[in-house]
């Protein structure tokens, strides 16, 4: 699926009360890695794919904002409810895409799309959910895991489960419920 990026958005309100917005938006030409957030076939993607994906996502993680893609009370309830494990005590926190999956990623390049969903997040949080959304595509699971190392350190930990509760939570209203065995035996492999 071919989209259109976000470059800036302008929101501004008129004397009158008349409000308006603006978004600078360019046509990525280049189609999608997979059509839906959930990988269920294996990529091959150069290596020079992934170490630019790695660059964006460094640049996205160092970029100030007072945006919130996730929130500590939402991770301090839904941790133990949808994940079972505590919330931890500590989280180191940076900036994230908070959408980060093959669906919103192109063949080339990559270009990132949708960036609605920007704000904080525990670190790792990006990688995080590109491996979550991968685990019925082993291959590629194994190689995000390979690609971002953040993912076996214990901040990555925190991201993995935050991950895994949200979208165990989202399973458990009906969306992407094939999801719901693997995304169980990656929080009991880092809960050990």
């Amino acid at each position: 699926m071919r989209k259109p990026a976000l470059y800036g958005i302008h929101n501004g309100t008129e004397r009158d009360g008349t409000a308006y917005r603006a978004e600078l938006t360019a046509f990525i030409d280049s189609p999608t890695c997979a059509p839906e957030p959930v990988l269920t076939g294996e990529l091959e993607l150069p290596k020079t794919w992934w170490k630019s994906l790695h660059t964006d996502l460094e640049t996205i993680a160092a970029t100030p904002t007072e945006r919130v893609a996730v929130r500590r009370q939402w991770i301090d309830r839904a941790l133990p409810q949808h994940a079972g494990v505590p919330a931890p005590a500590e989280i180191v926190w940076a900036t994230a895409h908070g959408d980060c999956h093959f669906a919103n990623l192109t063949v080339s390049g990559p270009t990132l799309l949708d960036f609605e969903g920007f704000g904080l997040a525990p670190v790792g949080y990006d990688p995080a959910l590109l491996y979550a959304y991968s685990l019925l595509a082993p291959q590629t699971a194994a190689r995000i895991r390979t690609q971002f190392p953040i993912l076996d350190s214990p901040a990555g930990h925190t991201a993995l489960l935050v991950v895994a509760a949200d979208l165990l939570q989202s399973a458990s209203r009906g969306d992407h419920p094939e999801l719901t065995e693997p995304l169980r035996a990656l929080v009991t492999s880092i809960a050990r």
